[in-house]
């Protein structure tokens, strides 16, 4: 086992994900036991890379079901589209049929749109991995509904009958806890937090994200953000925006960080106003921490 998760690490480091051997072994134990993997974290510490990383690794396809309030059961699985069944009706309305061949020609593969869950149950030729993008954010009568395609996987259309999944998907839920999910669920699924990673480990993030940054501002740049998530802030940075940091001061030319190089790209880093202004009447302390003398 221990060589098969250090492939798994090595696999996804090859496709520039820095996983540690705890995310590397959920996913594993995951894909092995045939269970849903929920992951939570911070904002931007990279739960949704998870999955398009292991569809990657796997060569398979990354189905995508992007959750919000108010998301139903036909969004999520399939719809008919009508207006192409009505166009059909109008174009064979002069032409002889029984209503039972009417409605065969109507209620095919052909009028039906697959949506993600639909479209995971159908692939044939190999396990798709279905990503259920923070699933939190959708209401619990849909959890309830997910719940039970997770369980079975399998859908009955009315029209075309029960529709079976041959290869399971591997599942990926992410959830930012903006509302607590139910027990039900949360026993369905192998469960993995992600922290923000220390500082030794966020360094080698951007250096295999990013290799073209210097080092020396590598340093700085993951320093100066450790300190910022000690602050009371209304939105801590994650390593995405880290990332979206280093790459901004790389485009204006900065080597290493100083005050004018700083407040000209807070908004890479920070997203409110009241966090900016206060990392501003900060600056010189942070600096000092990020950019220790010698």
């Amino acid at each position: 086992m221990t060589a098969e998760i250090d492939r798994l690490v090595g696999l996804m480091r090859e496709r520039h994900y820095v996983a540690d051997r705890e995310i590397a072994m959920a996913i594993h134990l995951a894909m092995k036991l045939g269970k849903p993997l929920l992951v939570e974290g911070h904002a931007g510490v990279g739960k949704t890379e998870i999955a398009k990383t292991l569809a990657d690794a796997l060569g398979t396809n990354l189905i995508r079901l992007q959750c919000y309030e108010g998301l139903d059961a036909s969004s999520a699985l399939y719809e008919w589209n009508y207006p192409r069944q009505l166009l059909h009706l109008k174009a064979a309305e002069n032409r002889e049929a029984t209503t039972a061949e009417r409605e065969e020609e109507l209620f095919g593969t052909d009028y039906l749109m697959k949506r993600p869950l639909l479209e995971a149950i159908l692939q044939r030729d190999q396990a798709p991995v279905l990503l259920v993008d923070e699933v939190d954010r959708a209401d619990e009568e849909f959890e309830a509904f997910l719940l039970e395609v997770l369980a079975e996987w399998q859908v009955t259309i009315p029209e075309l009958g029960t529709l079976k999944a041959q290869n399971r998907p591997y599942v990926v839920l992410t959830s930012n806890r903006v509302r607590e999910l139910s027990d039900a669920l949360q026993r369905r699924c192998l469960y993995l937090w992600i922290d923000y990673p220390n500082y030794e480990r966020e360094v080698e993030i951007v250096h295999v994200r990013l290799p073209e940054i210097p080092n020396q501002l590598t340093e700085q740049v993951c320093r100066f953000v450790r300190e910022l998530r000690r602050l009371p802030l209304e939105k801590a940075p994650g390593v995405a925006e880290t990332l979206d940091w280093a790459s901004a001061l790389v485009a204006l030319g900065a080597a290493q960080l100083d005050e004018e190089a700083v407040a000209g790209t807070l908004g890479a880093v920070l997203k409110s106003r009241d966090d900016i202004m206060r990392v501003r009447a900060d600056m010189a302390a942070l600096l000092a921490v990020a950019c220790p003398a010698g």
